[in-house]
């Protein structure tokens, strides 16, 4: 998630943070959906790109339940966290800039979506083949209206809150 941020903050496509940090585009997919832990190499390429402390990308800072770094193991006399003055600050995702991208993320999918969807219609209708495809396409269209609803949360099915909850139900107990 600290990778996506940190990448929309510059404007930058996932081709281009991969370009710039040397590894591959479906290596920083991977990586801003959680499913890999970047390598030490890749931590020091995007740090480095980034202008972050390499800590940033370590999922071991920990955070306290309003998404901001816990600095209750730091010293207790101190209002501010340690910094040395040369090391760039920990970047940090907090809950609200997670949920905002996450809403982002399922409204570009409902886009892509749709293009596809158009693009089919215009092939359906320009060769004939619309009257062939009916049922096809109207459960096709069916599934995108779903699709839109989910997107722009005027329906919540199978949200973060709802894996969140099957979680701890699975788990009996909070996470």
């Amino acid at each position: 998630m600290i990778v996506r941020k940190l990448r929309l903050k510059r404007g930058w496509s996932q081709e281009q943070l991969a370009e710039l940090t040397g590894v591959s585009t479906r290596t920083i997919q991977r990586i801003e959906r959680g499913q890999t832990k970047p390598s030490l190499e890749t931590q020091k390429s995007l740090a480095a790109v980034f202008e972050v402390d390499i800590a940033t990308f370590e999922p071991s800072l920990s955070m306290d339940s309003t998404g901001e770094p816990d600095m209750s193991t730091t010293d207790t006399n101190a209002t501010e966290p340690k910094q040395q003055p040369d090391k760039p600050a920990i970047e940090t995702v907090s809950h609200e800039e997670a949920e905002a991208m996450e809403y982002v993320k399922g409204i570009k999918e409902f886009y892509s979506h749709l293009l596809i969807f158009i693009i089919f219609t215009v092939m359906f209708i320009f060769t004939g083949k619309i009257n062939d495809m009916l049922i096809a396409w109207s459960a096709w269209t069916f599934g995108l209206i779903i699709h839109g609803l989910q997107a722009f949360e005027v329906i919540n099915l199978f949200k973060i809150n709802w894996e969140k909850k099957m979680v701890e139900k699975r788990l009996k107990k909070k996470l």
